[in-house]
């Protein structure tokens, strides 16, 4: 098959594989730029609510670039269709079925030594071409990994906002979680990810092996932000109160539900996201 019918088969099969008619990718494709929308929004804190700063005083932003229409359906369909069904490891958590911020901190109750540390800009230093190599290295052709780059990027780099965004980050990222993986099992370290958020335990002190876990993750062209230092104790993991015997809601979610309670509001979301964390401890998990 010349080359021109093979890249009109893969395009042909793409848009089967997501149940979209050609004529609309093709029209969506040829007009991307106006099926987003782009603004900045200031970075807060996930246990102060305060915003982020720099250490010379700048307040943190992010960009976000949700996708519209007819390119948010086509999105969804690739992330149904063609993500979720890659397979995760049960270290990541993020953007994963029945597996949320909840799991993500309960494999690390009880240890006695727990390290976090996020990485930076994670979604915009993901690039074009990272995406697309890493479509290859799953075996997709190269006009199909054409098109799912094309559907999954903007303005060269993976956009805050989109369907599919946490989906991709985690299949490019998975390389180095493997890499983290195996070195944390042969230390008898506790180790998962949700999203951009890494964390570590173990009921060992393991300070030699930071910058080893650190340097793992920057070979792989990723930067860190050692957010919080801290080996003792309960922490606050993507957003969960870390105890050695249960995890909780931390206190600001807390007043909340007590706040509903009291005044009779309509609060039922923190009612429901406090019962979903304590019945973690009911079951012994």
């Amino acid at each position: 098959m010349i080359s021109s019918e093979f890249e009109k088969s893969e395009f042909k099969k793409f848009c089967h594989n997501i149940g979209i008619k050609k004529e609309l990718v093709s029209e969506v494709s040829s007009n991307l730029d106006s099926y987003y929308k782009e603004w900045e929004e200031i970075k807060k804190d996930k246990v102060t609510g305060e915003s982020k700063k720099y250490k010379d005083g700048t307040v943190k932003k992010r960009i976000i670039r949700p996708s519209l229409k007819e390119l948010k359906v086509i999105q969804r369909a690739i992330k149904e269709r063609i993500l979720v069904p890659i397979s995760m490891p049960s270290n990541i958590h993020g953007g994963v079925k029945k597996r949320s911020n909840i799991t993500n901190a309960k494999p690390h109750q009880g240890k006695k030594f727990q390290f976090t540390t996020d990485l930076q800009d994670f979604y915009p230093s993901i690039k074009y071409d990272r995406v697309y190599d890493t479509f290859l290295k799953l075996k997709f052709s190269n006009h199909y990994s054409h098109w799912l780059t094309k559907f999954t990027t903007w303005k060269y780099e993976l956009p805050q906002g989109t369907p599919t965004s946490t989906h991709v980050s985690n299949i490019v990222f998975l390389e180095t979680d493997f890499r983290l993986i195996e070195f944390c099992n042969r230390q008898g370290i506790t180790y998962t990810r949700y999203v951009d958020d890494l964390t570590f335990s173990s009921q060992q002190c393991f300070k030699e092996h930071l910058q080893t876990l650190l340097e793992i993750v920057m070979d792989s062209g990723f930067k860190l932000s050692r957010r919080k230092t801290k080996y003792e104790g309960f922490q606050n993991i993507t957003g969960i109160d870390v105890f050695n015997n249960y995890i909780d809601a931390p206190k600001k979610i807390l007043e909340k539900t007590k706040e509903g309670i009291a005044l009779r509001r309509d609060l039922k979301a923190y009612q429901i996201y406090v019962e979903n964390i304590r019945k973690t401890n009911r079951r012994g998990r």
